[in-house]
């Protein structure tokens, strides 16, 4: 069990965390980063809630089935984006908003054109969906640990393991 001290510190820290994940993804095509790194950031965060609270003391309540649906979700819209660019200008993951070749119609283009001076195209939307999906996997997988870990500490004697 964790001191009260480092459950009053360790949930606005996580929120912290988070908020830098996310800028570090919203960022990432700018800036050194992107979605992995802003993903994992988050996950860290979140991570420390996990194993500060436990797993049913949690203030995230990320269940199995929801954490699988935006795991998944930031898979199909990654394969979405690349099919676009298969689709319009005949390579994956072409680069719809600059559209460096002018193979896609000025409609589409136009659809992923950032109005700054840095033109990234489709990378934020990138940026956005691998960061979904290592933070709900890197989070999964530290679930799934600390479930196993408790399940030995709780159901299985001293006398088994050895």
């Amino acid at each position: 069990m964790m001191s009260d001290l480092l459950k009053l510190v360790a949930y606005p820290a996580s929120f912290i965390m988070i908020g830098y994940g996310a800028m570090t993804i919203l960022g990432g095509h700018i800036t050194p980063g992107g979605g992995f790194q802003g993903g994992a950031i988050m996950a860290a965060g979140a991570i420390l809630c996990i194993l500060t609270y436990g797993l049913k003391d949690n203030p995230f309540s990320l269940s199995h089935e929801r954490m699988s649906i935006i795991e998944g979700l930031g898979a199909l819209c990654y394969v979405a984006l690349g099919l676009c660019g298969l689709f319009y200008s005949g390579s994956f993951l072409y680069n719809l908003g600059t559209n460096i070749y002018d193979l896609v119609p000025s409609g589409i283009a136009t659809i992923f054109n950032f109005p700054d001076a840095v033109n990234a195209g489709i990378i934020p939307y990138l940026n956005i969906v691998v960061g979904l999906k290592v933070f709900m996997g890197l989070t999964t997988l530290v679930i799934l640990f600390y479930g196993v870990t408790k399940y030995r500490e709780d159901y299985v004697d001293e006398e088994e393991i050895e």
